[in-house]
């Protein structure tokens, strides 16, 4: 595969409820491409959101889950999460203010 560009690295924000409640401790959770490594997702944070600066970043690969429609079994694809922490002095990130 090509090598990801920082725009490819991050596919989408997860809003869900315990995303949510750890906005206040300044850690914003999203969907990675699944081959992107930590420092790519840290780059990526940090050139697609102004003033924004990353103390670390935990990610989390998650297996698909198994369907089965009639006889036929298969799988969802896998996703890759990312856990990002900002560092005190950082903005906030806009995309989650207005939720």
């Amino acid at each position: 595969m090509a090598a990801l560009m920082y725009y490819d690295v991050i596919l989408k924000p997860v809003i869900t409820e315990k995303s949510m409640e750890v906005m206040g401790e300044k850690k914003y959770t999203f969907l990675v491409h699944p081959e992107a490594n930590k420092a790519q997702i840290k780059e990526a944070v940090e050139k697609m959101f102004d003033g924004v600066k990353v103390a670390k970043v935990n990610t989390m690969n998650c297996d698909g889950k198994k369907k089965r429609r009639g006889l036929v079994i298969g799988k969802t694809a896998k996703t890759k999460k990312a856990i990002v922490q900002l560092t005190a002095e950082s903005k906030d990130i806009e995309i989650f203010a207005g939720l």
